[in-house]
């Protein structure tokens, strides 16, 4: 989405040098009441283990074979941690038990920056809406991709000596 407008003013946005940030230019109201700074957005990544298994989920608007990290945004008012485990529960019904800090992570493509935690969870796995289909995969057998929650996933396998093979052909989303 692209701003056009100031959120206080309605005035059309212009393309601003900061001089503070080395002439950067950035989307701002004219009369100088509102500066779009397009920082990256946080997001949050779980790698979760269920009884020694990594879940992988499916997105419903994925392509079928692209099985990614379970994944979402923090709420106002809550920690990273509290975030992710917030999220298993919503999208998995897991309940998370052990939470570990992998790794923070680019996302240049999306303006995000991927915080990603293993966790250990429990309970019985029911999936949200969001997400359409979930395998269970022994750590060893996982294949990560080129992209930051593989990144994180080839990380993790590494701090547990276990051989690291990316995918070649990871499959992109179609929206």
């Amino acid at each position: 989405m692209e701003l056009r407008y100031c959120p206080v003013c309605a005035a059309p946005l212009v393309e601003r040098a900061d001089a503070a940030e080395a002439g950067k230019l950035r989307r701002a109201c004219p009369d100088g009441h509102w500066t779009h700074w397009d920082n990256p957005l946080p997001v949050l990544a779980a790698l979760v283990e269920v009884e020694g298994r990594i879940l992988l989920a499916r997105n419903a608007a994925w392509p079928e074979k692209m099985f990614a990290l379970v994944t979402g945004f923090m709420e106002r008012g809550e920690t990273p941690e509290q975030g992710v485990a917030r999220e298993l529960k919503e999208e998995t019904n897991l309940d998370a038990d052990e939470i570990n800090l992998i790794g923070v992570y680019e996302f240049i493509r999306k303006n995000e920056v991927i915080i990603a935690y293993h966790v250990k969870a429990s309970g019985e796995i029911s999936l949200s809406p969001e997400l359409v289909d979930y395998r269970l995969v022994a750590p060893e057998k996982l294949r990560p991709w080129r992209a930051g929650t593989g990144y994180a996933m080839a990380d993790w396998m590494r701090a547990r000596g276990l051989h690291v093979e990316f995918l070649e052909d990871f499959p992109k989303p179609t929206n």
